[in-house]
């Protein structure tokens, strides 16, 4: 089923574990006074309407059809309480000062449709059919990214883990390992025929045809990689379709569960998304804490301008896009610029971040990153932290070695910790917010 627009803007702008909380960050979408509004509670004198929660029903239920079933009274009140509970945490965000500009929006927009495998253009005319105004939608993004770098500031600074608790957690998922799947590293690539979004029938058959087709060359012993290379609507298809060793719950579970029985180097599918065909071929497989689990590994290098008053993010961009154009060019070297250029610590080695495992970086980042093949140069990224300008050097498959793996591991506890930390917390926020409900008016 095809998610809505609403909900893949907000797992586009929040972290993995922030999506997965039961107050994931989100907002009603603003629509313009009307005679019959009320104000429905005031949080800390700002005031929550009945519009802003019965827009944000319908969402829900139109996201959710099993939210149907759930008494519309106490729909309307769960909603109030989680409008409730986002304003709370937009205020603290507004009080400390943290602000996202339009060029980071921009970004997220562009995440939004490249998750839905689809132009920019399209997205937006995908947003006006849902009913929802662009700059409704824009700034529901904004929100999600202020919120982010507020759970950033509060929460996932103050966790660390020890190495004893990696250690603990290793031996953990080495016992649970043969017992459950989802534990397993996976390592996909995909060839992707899309088929539009109100695709006719013979357009559907048309595109079935073609990526049954091209599965069954892909059995007949055909390279993958050239397949993909020649036939897929996926941006990953400059890396010949691979997605990259992670655990099975970082792939979208249709993928997953195609290719539970598929053993290393067959062919799965093609099945059926809300954006297409997928053709999988099963790279490699692992347990998680098993002594020969393997990742792939991405030698990248960056350079990073900082958030700095002085500078916009608009001008870090513009800096940036030259030093990538002054490379490509080949009147400039990545690695000179970083050094004479980059506001962190690899600056002395000419941006260079080594080997990186999935999940080491902020999701802004990776995700770039992500997309590149061996060579290539992002265009700027906005994070959390500045304006980067990325290059992949290589990508390998490698076996984690003890204290690599103790980094996996650290990095996963951590994340959990994370959702409980973040949890409590918000409703901290919750409780010190000053609430006041308001009945409806008499008619």
């Amino acid at each position: 089923m095809r998610q809505s627009l609403q909900a893949r803007a907000r797992r586009a702008t929040a972290p993995a574990a922030a999506s997965r909380t039961s107050c994931a960050p989100g907002r009603a979408w603003a629509r313009p006074q009307r005679s019959a509004e009320y104000i429905v509670a005031l949080v800390n004198s700002e005031p929550i309407t009945n519009t802003d929660v019965q827009t944000r029903v319908s969402r829900l239920v139109k996201e959710n059809p099993d939210a149907e079933r759930v008494p519309r009274s106490e729909l309307t009140r769960l909603v109030l309480e989680r409008l409730i509970t986002e304003r709370a945490q937009l205020q603290l965000a507004k009080e400390a000062g943290l602000k996202v500009d339009e060029v980071a929006i921009d970004q997220a927009e562009q995440t939004v449709a490249r998750q839905n495998e689809i132009s920019l253009v399209e997205l937006r005319r995908r947003v006006a059919g849902e009913g929802i105004a662009l700059q409704d939608f824009r700034n529901d993004l904004r929100d999600q990214l202020l919120l982010t770098r507020l759970r950033d500031r509060e929460v996932e600074s103050k966790v660390k883990i020890s190495d004893a608790e990696a250690d603990e957690y290793l031996r953990d998922q080495r016992n649970l390992a043969v017992k459950n799947a989802a534990l397993e590293n996976l390592n996909l690539a995909q060839v992707l025929v899309a088929v539009p979004e109100n695709a006719t029938d013979a357009q559907v058959a048309a595109a079935q045809k073609k990526a049954q087709d091209l599965a069954q060359r892909a059995r007949s012993g055909e390279d993958f990689a050239k397949l993909v290379r020649e036939n897929s609507d996926s941006p990953d298809r400059a890396n010949g379709g691979a997605i990259g060793m992670r655990s099975a719950d970082r792939y979208p579970s249709l993928f997953v569960e195609a290719t539970q029985s598929t053993a290393v180097n067959g062919i799965a599918g093609p099945v059926r998304s809300s954006a297409g065909f997928h053709v999988l071929k099963v790279l490699a497989k692992a347990q998680i804490g098993s002594g020969d689990a393997t990742v792939t590994q991405t030698q990248v290098r960056h350079i990073l301008l900082l958030n700095d008053p002085k500078r916009t993010t608009a001008q870090a961009v513009a800096q940036l896009a030259e030093f990538k154009r002054r490379v490509q060019a080949g009147t400039a070297d990545f690695a000179g610029l970083a050094r004479d250029n980059s506001q962190d610590a690899s600056a002395k080695t000419g941006g260079d971040l080594g080997w990186s495992r999935p999940g080491q970086f902020v999701p802004e980042f990776e995700e770039a990153m992500d997309r590149l093949a061996p060579g290539q140069i992002s265009d700027p990224v906005v994070s959390r932290f500045g304006v980067h300008l990325i290059q992949v050097v290589g990508r390998r498959d490698a076996k984690l070695s003890q204290s690599e793996q103790r980094e996996a591991a650290r990095a996963a506890l951590r994340e959990q910790r994370v959702d409980e930390a973040f949890t409590t917390w918000v409703q901290e926020v919750r409780a010190r917010a000053y609430v006041e409900y308001r009945d409806p008016p008499q008619s």
